[in-house]
């Protein structure tokens, strides 16, 4: 960014209370158990001064989708599934906050044990508004809004009385309009008679949007709210020209696929069949919406509990792939970009913690986990390493096995993971959040065996990356900007040198990444890590033989150390602050390896700006002259 730009943005922040806004700021799908009794949802978003939507529906059991705006105030509830009016529901949602919401113990997905899920959707240009109004009957009116775009999707419902259906226009089906609370196809015969004058379908403009004298949407004296969506407007990130939302359609192929390209990697969508019979679909992340698996989905037209389908929209890194649908299928969605700010501190980005059985989830992190590591430290045992987008499946680190299911695994937690497949005692687990400068899981099919200009969301070039077919076994290869040039890959599976290829072994840039049809086959899974200032540092030295201090810029010391000689054989050293880097012993593991933790060595010391590699360190650490690659975060 240039830099008077961002001087402006400072000066902005300063005076507003804020910087340049963030798909974090405006959206947040939230996990919680229900209590029975008040509870607040810390979710990040300012509800209460900005206005907005929050969402909320129980996935365990069957209740009706519960919808609260600040248009209509808290404890007034509209439910999706139905038709009913406004519904004041004392005890429901209580307040909205600054940082979320509160829940009483009338709310639906509040009941004690229950699991829920929240949706919050704050007011904000060129992402989402709410408008109320009373009704005229005159057809052709124009309701103004603030949208500052041009609305992609409104969301209409009468609610001072019972009996109007939700309406929805989307303007990949101008001429047809749809039912929120039902699963007909969309009707393209009077969409004048909703979103219109009356004789023709009106389109609306940055400012307004029109409605006809229907009932449904313009009584009079009735009293109505849309909730509107914008669509590929731009107005965030950094420089506040990136999109977040997008609102489009695809027609699936006779196998019933479709690619969506929305230029970004989605974390939430909303989705319905149009011409044909069909539920409305919510599909997120959170609740799993993995690469090669199935999808859970909830369902804005029924009260039904969570569901698990085969037809599945698999996110990649610039859109989604729509998977084992009917053939020639034409839906409508809604789609909101993943998280996407830097961080400004390793404890966003890195945890590590031991199993505990109680309170779930088991791995407990101060961030929503999005890779893990884990292993028994004391015995011997293979590494694993699980990930948000594959679901319940893992591979070894240490072998080359291909990726297996691995049934118990779940995601689902807004503070970790979960897992119960045997005995965990001294079991630790390394989490990982994907961020902006930091961290990126890429998982892709590899047509010919190789990736090539496959996009990412590091937003910077990659320094580090590992990647490792799925689909048969192989070597994880290791690349990296710390090795002599390009031609070079190591095996996180071997301790191996740095072997030299006649070809490039990778090539990238700040938001794509190449490998060649030499590297590996099949469906790939890639983890990509970067040098972020005071956060993570991907680095090399040449060993002394004496203490050896490696400078990575911290201020308070690593938390996590990974360093591997390249040119003679050494095994991939681990430490981490939990299980201890002090100025005595430091166990270490060896992630090539499935052997113990040896917890009678001083081979690094603590150092405030990195880690100090110690004179009694061996060949593999340490020796003089030899060359080594590492990764470290604060």
């Amino acid at each position: 960014m240039p830099s008077n730009k961002k001087l402006l943005q400072a000066a902005a922040a300063g005076s507003a209370g804020g910087g340049p806004p963030y798909v974090e700021d405006v959206f947040s799908t939230f996990l919680f158990t229900g209590n029975g009794s008040d509870q607040s949802i810390d979710n990040g978003i300012d509800i209460a001064g900005k206005g907005g939507l929050v969402w909320t529906k129980s996935r365990s059991t069957a209740s009706s989708n519960e919808l609260f705006d600040t248009e209509r105030g808290v404890n007034e509830v509209l439910y999706s599934d139905g038709t009913n009016d406004s519904d004041t529901l004392s005890n429901s949602l209580k307040a909205f906050n600054s940082n979320g919401f509160t829940m009483g113990n009338n709310l639906a997905a509040n009941v004690s044990s229950r699991t829920g899920v929240s949706w919050s959707f704050r007011k904000a240009e060129k992402f989402f508004d709410v408008q109320t109004w009373t009704g005229n009957s005159t057809a052709g009116r124009t309701i103004a809004h603030n949208l500052g775009s041009v609305p992609a999707v409104i969301i209409t419902k009468r609610y001072d009385a019972s009996g109007a259906w939700w309406t929805v226009y989307h303007k990949n089906s101008p001429n047809s309009v749809g039912w929120l609370n039902e699963t007909n196809a969309f009707d393209g015969n009077n969409m004048q008679d909703y979103y219109g004058n009356g004789s023709s379908a009106v389109t609306p403009t940055s400012s307004v949007f029109t409605v006809s004298d229907s009932a449904n949407v313009n009584g009079s004296g009735a009293t109505y709210i849309a909730y509107l969506f914008a669509s590929d407007a731009g107005g965030f990130g950094e420089d506040e020209d990136e999109n977040i939302i997008k609102c489009g359609s695809y027609t699936t192929d006779s196998s019933g696929n479709a690619t969506v390209n929305l230029g970004f990697e989605p974390q939430w969508i909303l989705s319905k069949r149009t011409n044909a019979t069909g539920a409305w679909y919510i599909r997120d992340v959170m609740r799993g919406m993995p690469v090669g698996g199935n999808n859970a989905l909830l369902f804005p037209n029924t009260s039904g509990a969570e569901g698990s389908s085969s037809f599945a929209l698999r996110p990649s890194s610039t859109g989604f792939t729509a998977f084992n649908d009917a053939a020639a299928q034409t839906n409508v969605y809604i789609a909101i970009r993943r998280p996407m700010k830097t961080p400004e501190a390793g404890t966003e980005v890195f945890a590590i913690d031991t199993y505990d059985s109680t309170p779930l989830p088991s791995f407990e992190s101060p961030f929503v986990a999005d890779m893990a590591f884990y292993k028994n430290s004391t015995s011997v045992q293979d590494w694993k390493a699980v990930t948000r987008l594959l679901g319940s499946t893992r591979l070894v680190p240490n072998a080359t096995t291909a990726e297996t299911a691995e049934g118990d695994v779940t995601w689902d937690y807004m503070n970790g993971w979960y897992s119960n497949s045997g005995t965990y005692t001294n079991v630790y687990s390394w989490m990982f959040k994907r961020a902006t400068g930091f961290m990126d899981v890429v998982v892709a099919d590899a047509p010919g065996y190789a990736w090539t200009n496959q996009p990412h969301n590091l937003g910077v070039v990659p320094e580090l990356l590992i990647v490792k077919s799925r689909a048969v076994g192989g070597t994880w290869y290791v690349t990296s900007s710390a090795l002599a040039s390009s031609n070079y890959y190591m095996g996180l599976n071997s301790n191996s040198a740095a072997a030299l290829s006649g070809v490039s072994m990778y090539s990238a840039t700040a938001t794509t990444v190449s490998y060649p049809s030499t590297s590996t086959a099949g469906s790939l899974l890639s983890y990509l890590f970067a040098t972020l200032a005071g956060i993570s540092k991907v680095g090399n030295y040449t060993g002394t033989g004496a203490d050896l201090n490696v400078d990575c810029g911290f201020t308070g010391g690593a938390r996590f150390i990974l360093i591997k000689r390249t040119d003679s054989t050494g095994d991939w050293y681990y430490w981490d602050s939990v299980r201890g880097i002090s100025a005595g012993n430091d166990p270490y593991l060896l992630l090539n390896s499935t052997a113990a933790q040896v917890t009678n060595t001083d081979y690094i010391d603590p150092l405030a700006s990195g880690f100090t590699v110690t004179s009694s360190a061996p060949a593999g650490l340490n020796s003089n002259g030899g060359t080594y690659i590492f990764l470290a975060i604060a």
